[in-house]
């Protein structure tokens, strides 16, 4: 196993709650499967640019099948009911040497507490430890909230081929 796959930090939300943010794992998939299923209609359009409720087998497979060198998976879990669960995921995926997507998702009841910037921020840090040149990322212009997170990391907006979707780039 490597660092990545045993990445692991606790961090406080904005309204003073504890989170973990660590490394996806095989046996988080029920967990996961659950706080998409805890994700709004809305948000999920956010994420995957088109209507999703739900995903197949071959794409749960492609989300959990991380290798952490060329596909780096985070989660945020949170405290409910005495038992941790995901709230949160962002990762990456190599695109080309030296560059890699990046993507995030946070379940309605959670938004707005800093997870977004937690989990950009600690992806951001892997990514420089693995030798990545840049990170870029793709928002629809409506997702004011994502593209503010970008911003504060210094992510650039530049050309891409689909107008309607707002193309970012950061360099590490």
């Amino acid at each position: 196993m490597t660092a990545r796959e045993n990445y692991s930090a606790t961090e406080s939300l904005r309204d003073g709650r504890g989170i973990e943010i660590r490394a996806l794992r095989p046996d988080d998939k029920d967990d996961m499967l659950a706080a998409i299923g805890r994700t709004g209609a809305q948000s999920l359009q956010r994420r995957f640019f088109v209507a999703k409720r739900g995903f197949s087998e071959k794409e749960v497979a492609f989300f959990m099948n991380i290798d952490f060198a060329d596909h780096v998976a985070l989660v945020a879990l949170a405290e409910e009911d005495g038992r941790k669960v995901i709230v949160g995921g962002g990762r990456y995926i190599v695109t080309e040497p030296g560059k890699a997507e990046i993507a995030f998702v946070v379940i309605d009841d959670y938004q707005g507490q800093g997870i977004g910037t937690l989990l950009m921020r600690h992806l951001a840090v892997i990514a420089r430890k693995a030798g990545l040149k840049e990170l870029i990322a793709e928002v629809l212009p409506e997702n004011a909230a994502m593209r503010k997170v970008f911003s504060k990391f210094g992510f650039h907006v530049r050309r891409g081929s689909d107008p309607q979707v707002v193309h970012l780039a950061f360099t590490l």
